[in-house]
């Protein structure tokens, strides 16, 4: 009999319900001021417990990692007081739950992160970013041209990692899950379009993924390597105005160095933005070189998720939109019920605003 998507699945000391993630997805509803987890957030999370792992929304590790506003944070104590009604409500409701530690590196504007961005180097891609707008409220802004880190920018960035990681573990997560992926800090260094550093942290392959893999071991030192994630995305060129010819291959070598610290899983972000489809073929290099739980998030369905469990290449699969709309989608599937589409409206609602087109979905009622 073969392995299905509603069987439990355990990685280091967390045992999942079943095989089903909800994707980390940015929704801006904080307590103002401080960027604080509220109630509210609570009670988002609780209502889409059926996934048998929760990843949140990108959390900021300090204020210059942040780059959409009223996302919440990591790096005080209220915000890990405001994490902690989080993490109650999807314990109760018997889903475990990992934070995604986020910095977003040149995604971002002096106006959201309270300093100019900082990034691999002094480039620039056109992007906007969800912030304050000039005349007043908040929307889709320009980003800002950033400045090339210094070592004592990337020793600082390594050590709030690793402070968000205590943070979080005090705040009652299972875990944390590093944000690599969609142009972010660390992606900016992986490809060789925005990383034209000269130093230790640019130039070769091994150079170009230093940065990640010292956070990753840090990280991993701190809590264990059994509660740490990564998060990657070689075929999406989200944050960037071209494509990479060696990003597939340095995230390969990278996996391969990844596997001695006994990660939680790697999560692969597929099919959203530009993209290129992803080769069967780069699916099987990827269990060759890397001995880790394996989840895939990227337009999923139950249907395309089995198959791709069934050939022995991913063991969790993530869904993001569709846990907008359907809170209940993990039995929905298992059920066969109908889902509720990600309209436009849905659409809409998705960063800031207040209750609205974020816990008033209806659960499926035969």
């Amino acid at each position: 009999m073969s392995d299905s998507l509603f069987d439990t699945f355990a990685f280091g000391d967390t045992t999942l319900a079943n095989r089903i993630a909800m994707a980390p997805m940015t929704r801006s509803r904080t307590s103002q001021p401080g960027d604080v987890p509220n109630a509210m957030m609570a009670t988002y999370y609780q209502q889409r417990a059926d996934a048998g792992l929760i990843i949140t929304e990108g959390t900021p590790i300090s204020a210059v990692a942040r780059g959409y506003s009223m996302t919440p944070g990591i790096y005080t104590q209220a915000h890990i007081d405001g994490w902690k009604k989080v993490t109650q409500a999807i314990h109760a409701a018997g889903s475990k739950v990992f934070v995604q530690l986020w910095h977003v590196g040149r995604r971002s504007h002096a106006s959201i992160a309270g300093e100019q961005p900082v990034s691999a180097s002094a480039l620039k891609d056109p992007d906007q970013v969800f912030g304050p707008l000039p005349e007043g409220g908040f929307g889709m802004i320009e980003t800002q041209t950033p400045r090339a880190m210094t070592q004592q920018d990337i020793d600082n960035t390594i050590a709030d990692f690793v402070q968000a990681a205590r943070n979080a573990l005090e705040a009652g997560f299972d875990g944390v899950e590093i944000h690599a992926a969609h142009g972010y800090l660390f992606d900016t260094f992986l490809r060789t379009s925005s990383n034209q550093r000269t130093d230790q942290y640019g130039g070769s392959q091994e150079n170009r993924m230093r940065f990640l893999l010292e956070t990753l071991q840090a990280v991993s030192d701190e809590i264990g390597g059994h509660r740490v994630a990564v998060r990657v995305s070689p075929h999406v060129m989200e944050g960037f105005a071209e494509s990479d010819p060696e990003i597939v291959e340095v995230v390969l070598k990278a996996l391969e160095k990844m596997t001695p610290m006994k990660l939680a899983y790697v999560h692969f972000s597929e099919n959203i933005s530009r993209h290129v489809e992803v080769p069967e073929t780069f699916r099987q290099q990827v269990r060759k070189v890397c001995d880790l739980p394996v989840m895939v998030a990227g337009k999923l369905t139950p249907e395309s998720a089995q198959q791709m469990l069934d050939k022995g290449y991913a063991d969790l699969f993530a869904f993001g939109t569709p846990y907008v709309t359907n809170p209940d989608l993990a039995t929905r599937f298992r059920h066969g019920w109908p889902l509720e589409g990600f309209d436009a409206d849905a659409r809409l609602t998705l960063y800031g605003g207040d209750q609205h087109g974020y816990i008033d979905y209806p659960t499926y009622s035969a």
